[in-house]
């Protein structure tokens, strides 16, 4: 018997400025050509959520990052998670999510696991009232200006913290959106 996963594919760096301009719309038929099912977009950030009944998330990136190049001539990053890894991402919150606004909270998702040694250089106490914290390959970043002004942001996303990892982040409205269109129909 086949099991139908769901997941999402966060796509990087698309539609933020720069050349490389993704449609969502001509991307929901790129996803679909790979074989998924059920197949939504969400928002203009490079966030599509699907279903398959085989695979599992590092082969769906490099198909979903193939596919990509070929259908709009660039490279793109992409983090694939299951339904169940996003939802553990979202309870696993080390902030009171439910007391923030969506733009003061953030989750970066990586392509691999992290430790603290990674992030050792970064004193949070710092930049407070700023915080962050690590997680399930990902980390958490209170910035309650959102991350527009975030110091503590740009901090860790500087490519000597992230070298050789696949980071993208999304704001806690994306994330909570995500386990809902994952969680199936």
């Amino acid at each position: 018997m086949t099991t139908t996963e769901r997941y999402a594919a966060l796509l990087r760096g698309i539609n933020v400025g720069g050349n490389k301009k993704v449609p969502m719309a001509r991307l929901r038929p790129v996803v679909e050509r790979l074989g998924c099912t059920d197949v939504r977009t969400y928002l203009q950030s490079g966030n599509v959520t699907f279903a398959a009944d085989s695979g599992d998330e590092t082969s769906w990136a490099r198909d979903i990052e193939a596919a990509v190049a070929e259908e709009f001539g660039f490279a793109v990053d992409v983090v694939v998670r299951d339904h169940a890894h996003l939802r553990a991402v979202m309870e696993a919150c080390p902030f009171p999510a439910a007391e923030l606004q969506g733009k003061q909270l953030h989750v970066t998702y990586f392509s691999e696991p992290v430790t603290e040694e990674r992030f050792a250089a970064v004193d949070p106490a710092a930049y407070a009232p700023e915080d962050y914290r690590l997680g399930d390959r990902v980390l958490y970043l209170y910035a309650p200006d959102g991350l527009g002004t975030s110091k503590l942001g740009a901090r860790l996303a500087r490519p000597a913290l992230t070298k050789g990892l696949i980071a993208t982040s999304r704001n806690w409205n994306t994330v909570v959106k995500l386990v809902e269109l994952t969680a199936g129909p």
